[in-house]
C-alpha cells in the first residue's frame, strides 16, 4: 500500500514538473522573456555585458502594424537564424533610407527604398554593428518582439 502511494506521489510530482516546463516554454515563446545582452553593437543603450533586455513577444504579435521608427526590437539574425539580436528600427516599408549616414560601410549618397514586408535596422553603436547596412532590408517575419525594459544585473 505504501509503495503504491509513494509511486503515485512521484508520478504526480513528475507530471507537475512537466506541466510547469511546458507552461514556461509556451510563455517564453509567445508572451515574453528576458534575454541576456552581450556585444558592443547597442552601446550606449545596452552595456556590452551584464544587462538583461525584457522582450514582449505578445505585443508585437497582437499589433505588428504598430511598429515605429526608433523602437528597439528583438529578431532572428538574418545571417544566423539560431541567434537572437537586438536592434533599433530605422526604416519602415515604403521609406527611403540612406544606407549608411556615417559613411563607414557605404557612400553617404547611396539610398534604398524599403520594400513591403521589410524594415531597416541598425545598432546604436554603428562602428561595431552588423545590421541592415551589411545585409539590407530585413523581413518583418524575423521579428520576435519589442524590447520593453532593461535590467542591469552586474556591475
Amino acid at each position: 500500500m505504501f509503495r503504491n502511494s509513494a509511486l503515485k506521489k512521484l508520478g504526480l510530482g513528475c507530471l507537475h514538473a512537466v506541466n510547469l516546463a511546458c507552461f514556461l516554454h509556451l510563455f517564453k515563446e509567445n508572451v515574453g522573456s528576458p534575454c541576456l545582452t552581450y556585444g558592443p553593437s547597442m552601446l550606449p543603450t545596452f552595456e556590452s555585458t551584464g544587462e538583461v533586455a525584457i522582450e514582449s513577444i505578445i505585443s508585437h504579435r497582437l499589433a505588428p502594424q504598430s511598429l515605429a521608427r526608433g523602437e528597439l526590437i528583438s529578431l532572428k539574425s538574418p545571417i544566423n537564424p539560431n541567434r537572437i539580436i537586438c536592434k533599433r528600427v530605422i526604416g519602415l516599408p515604403g521609406d527611403t533610407i540612406c544606407v549608411d549616414p556615417t559613411g563607414l560601410k557605404a557612400s553617404t549618397t547611396e539610398h534604398v527604398s524599403i520594400p513591403k514586408g521589410h524594415i531597416w535596422i541598425a545598432g546604436d553603436n554603428t562602428s561595431c554593428s552588423t545590421d541592415s547596412r551589411d545585409y539590407g532590408p530585413v523581413s518583418v517575419a524575423l521579428i520576435r518582439g519589442r524590447i520593453v525594459a532593461r535590467v542591469r544585473c552586474f556591475r
